[in-house]
């Protein structure tokens, strides 16, 4: 089955112009022009997809969810559900990888690996952390190193925490140990823990992830800086104000290569992040070129998913059709199947088939589409 996405505008994430994609196992075939008549003159069976008046991208990466739910910081009623693979997928994201957090007794690593699989399982790329904000951290086989090495689902150790009073107050060379993906507190430290790495020990910037890097302006310029000595920066979309972080990184100098967005769902939607997209250009100022590598090609650099994160022929059909005037997610197409057609789920999860449930949850700080 062939999925032929025709006559959008397409974004790689640069601009290439009026154009077609052709998907075929799972794969990007072709991109530019794409004789769809001879395709079906050939017998071969495809699915038209008119993208005519909108605009093609790739599929959003995000690399900070909490898929099992958050931690229930303030008492047991406010431990948060699963997140849905619904939810997920009609955001536009194609790729997400799951991490734990403060809770790592309740919340656990086979638990995780679980879900990351049932989402697979579905059609998409779920990847996940080992750990959480612990150090030592938490693992399936024992030890970071082994679980990267036999699980193809661990992509790295994540998220410890740093500079947070909530985290074990990991030492530099613990830390070392582990370089991965660290979260950021507010604590006065900022990232000193992190420019200890690099001037200390024999650690590779590209190594180092930290996130929640927009806690304050403080430790924001820090990681601006950071970003300039080749370490990779995240910021969350929790809050909502994106632009605002994102803005002043560009305008001081940040590394824009090394800048990536997640949702850090959880308490707060995955769809926040492609709102933050739209909020990005329409509020902004920013070029839909300049701000779609901070939710695809970053992200695929900074974990070494070197088929994800643009429109490119051999690429994953990892892909996402946008209204043109709101850029509102049409139609979704991850790993070559179509999760998303005309704004509606195309799929049933698997485990609602047999099922009458009926689950409905609407946030209090949930805001109009």
């Amino acid at each position: 089955m062939f999925v032929l996405i025709e006559g959008g505008e397409l974004y790689a994430p640069e601009p290439l112009g009026a154009g077609s994609v052709l998907v075929a196992a799972g794969r990007i075939a072709r991109v530019g022009a794409v004789d769809g008549r001879a395709l079906a003159a050939a017998g071969l069976e495809v699915e038209v997809i008119d993208a005519r008046g909108c605009l093609v991208i790739p599929g959003i990466i995000d690399p900070h969810e909490h898929l099992i739910g958050g931690s229930g910081e303030r008492g047991w009623g406010s431990l948060t559900p699963e997140i849905t693979l619904r939810e997920v997928v009609t955001a536009g994201i194609t790729t997400v990888v799951g991490c734990l957090g403060v809770d790592t007794t309740t919340r656990t690593m086979p638990a995780l690996l679980a879900r990351a699989r049932a989402f697979k399982d579905e059609g998409l790329s779920a990847h996940i952390y080992s750990g959480g904000y612990d150090v030592p951290p938490v693992t399936l086989t024992g030890s970071v190193r082994r679980d990267m090495l036999l699980i193809e689902e661990v992509i790295g150790a994540g998220e410890v925490a740093v500079s947070d009073r909530r985290g074990t107050a990991p030492s530099v060379a613990e830390l070392a140990r582990l370089a991965g993906d660290a979260h950021m507190g507010d604590g006065p430290g900022r990232l000193e823990p992190v420019r200890r790495l690099l001037t200390e020990h024999d650690v590779d910037p590209a190594w180092l992830y930290p996130t929640h890097v927009e806690r304050n302006e403080r430790l924001f310029r820090e990681a601006i800086e950071l970003s300039r000595r080749g370490v990779a920066v995240d910021l969350d979309t929790v809050e909502q104000d994106l632009g605002r972080w994102l803005t002043i990184f560009r305008d001081d100098g940040g590394d824009m290569t090394r800048v990536t967005a997640s949702s850090d769902a959880a308490i707060s939607s995955p769809r926040t992040l492609t709102e933050q997209l739209r909020s990005l250009v329409r509020e902004h100022g920013f070029a839909l070129a300049e701000a779609l590598p901070v939710f695809t090609t970053n992200p695929a650099r900074v974990l070494k998913l070197a088929r994800k994160g643009a429109v490119r022929e051999g690429h994953d059909a990892d892909l996402v059709v946008l209204e043109r005037d709101t850029l509102a997610v049409r139609d979704v197409i991850a790993n070559g199947r179509v999760m998303v057609r005309q704004g509606q789920l195309a799929f049933t999860e698997r485990f609602l088939t047999e099922s009458n449930r009926s689950i409905h949850l609407h946030g209090s700080r949930q805001r109009p589409l």
